[in-house]
């Protein structure tokens, strides 16, 4: 392994890193606002369970990201640095306003940036963009639709209960939803950093043929779990607190029916945006109690930084690669 190619794989995992930092807030914000964890407990709780989902998960993500966005052979050692940077810079923007965005769809930009300036729309895998485009729209009115189930089944089961019966179950049950979120986050979100270490081992021909070697998974979710326990708290209060004000019982149906978005997709192999997940669960059990316990003018807010991301990260991607190929 090259220098080049050692500091390409140290970026990539930067890049995780700063996924498990910018994305900690959807794994701990329910069950930190809702106080059944402290923030401290709440994200070595998270970065254990995203750490481990690689015990539990295909690698099916990984290889969408890898060959499914641009042609596995045009990528190169360029584009993959270009892309990293585009992901990187969108991730620590949009972590300083609070915006709980996509790095996922960052990474996607990226790469839809830096190969365009290299080869043009040719190089581009449609059926794989279109598929991530349609998540990004699918995956929150899933999240949305899930909460909403997971909140009108508990609510009816759970009606002759006092609140405070209630609060005490939930407080319990909530350990479970949380770690089952970590699970699908973990699962998902990691795999897209193995998908582009190793379409840059498959084009620098230090493996023989596309696939994950095992010392990556192992890399990827150790990287995004020390990013977990650093995590971003400005995003943890827009997600906490900001959409709608939660309960036990509400932080339960929202997770548990993220999860359920998260672990369909990872099966599918679809890279869906976690955040965009967990914020229409959110929504969802929110909107149960009266539609105005939802914040919608912050939901507005994070559903345009949601529309910009990949754009915007690809021009970021575009331009460092210029700048690169110049150099």
């Amino acid at each position: 392994m090259t220098t080049a190619i050692f500091f390409l794989v140290m970026l990539a995992l930067t890049f995780d890193f700063l996924n498990g930092f910018h994305d900690s807030a959807n794994s701990v914000a329910t069950v930190v606002s809702t106080k059944v964890l402290s923030p401290r407990w709440a994200v070595l709780w998270a970065a254990f369970f995203n750490f481990v989902a690689f015990l539990f998960f295909g690698l099916h993500v990984a290889g969408t990201i890898g060959k499914g966005i641009v042609d596995i052979h045009i990528i190169e050692s360029k584009i993959v640095f270009a892309a990293l940077m585009g992901a990187c810079i969108w991730n620590i923007i949009t972590w300083y306003f609070g915006l709980p965005t996509s790095s996922s769809h960052a990474l996607i930009g990226g790469l839809i940036g830096a190969a365009l300036v290299k080869a043009g729309p040719a190089s581009l895998v449609y059926s794989g963009i279109w598929k991530t485009v349609l998540f990004i729209f699918a995956s929150p009115i899933l999240g949305l639709l899930f909460g909403i189930i997971f909140g009108t089944g508990i609510f009816r089961v759970f009606r002759r209960k006092s609140p405070r019966q209630v609060d005490n179950f939930f407080r319990r049950g909530q350990l479970v939803s949380a770690s089952l979120y970590s699970l699908g986050h973990g699962g998902n979100d990691a795999q897209k950093t193995m998908g582009i270490i190793a379409g840059l081992l498959f084009s620098s021909h230090l493996i023989d043929k596309f696939y994950i070697p095992f010392w990556v998974v192992l890399a990827c979710n150790t990287a995004m779990g020390f990013g977990t326990l650093a995590g971003g708290w400005r995003i943890v209060k827009t997600m906490g607190q900001r959409v709608a004000k939660l309960k036990p019982v509400d932080g339960f149906c929202a997770e548990s029916g993220a999860a359920i978005t998260l672990f369909l997709s990872t099966a599918l192999g679809i890279p869906v945006s976690t955040t965009h997940t967990i914020t229409g669960a959110i929504a969802g059990v929110g909107s149960l109690k009266r539609l105005s316990a939802v914040r919608w003018n912050v939901a507005g807010r994070i559903v345009w930084a949601w529309i910009f991301t990949i754009p915007i990260a690809a021009a970021i991607a575009a331009i460092f690669y210029l700048l690169i190929r110049v150099v």
